[in-house]
């Protein structure tokens, strides 16, 4: 435990320097000029010197340059869009694809307004909910997992 000193409101220096407008802290200090010409500058410094130091002494692999002659056989998005590349994948209709993926976030905007008339925050008494997010999160990540797999075994995931 700390010990805090509280201010002796009765000390007449100390009236005087609050009568002032000399801040709210105990010592008096103001954030201008103290804080704001002294210390932010040196924080946003030190913050860009450590990534300036840390890209200058770990720099992010690049990668081989682009060639528009050679496409690989099998292209894939950015891990974070793998659900949504395997839904196009897997649906033979496009435009129904899409429109699956339209009718996520509606749904999801549904279950609050379905939710309301439960009063509880504990997710085991909140039983829509709760499935709904579980199977949620388990078809999005049998989804993102069946994107890194060829289109013949995408659904199944290889394992039958």
């Amino acid at each position: 435990m700390s010990t805090l000193k509280k201010p002796d409101l009765s000390d007449p220096m100390l009236r005087e320097k609050l009568k002032q407008g000399m801040g709210h802290n105990y010592y008096g200090e103001p954030a201008w000029p103290n804080d704001l010409l002294y210390i932010f500058p040196v924080v946003i410094l030190g913050t860009i010197a450590c990534c300036v130091g840390l890209a200058v002494l770990d720099p992010a692999i690049i990668g081989e340059p682009a060639n528009p002659f050679a496409t690989p056989l099998e292209i894939l998005p950015e891990w974070y869009f793998y659900p949504v590349f395997q839904v196009l994948r897997i649906v033979p209709n496009k435009l129904l694809g899409i429109g699956i993926m339209a009718s996520i976030p509606l749904g999801l905007m549904l279950v609050p307004f379905i939710e309301s008339v439960n009063k509880f925050q504990n997710p085991f008494r909140r039983p829509l909910a709760t499935t709904v997010f579980l199977f949620g999160t388990a078809v999005t990540l049998w989804l993102g997992i069946g994107a890194t797999f060829p289109i013949d075994k995408s659904l199944t995931l290889g394992l039958f």
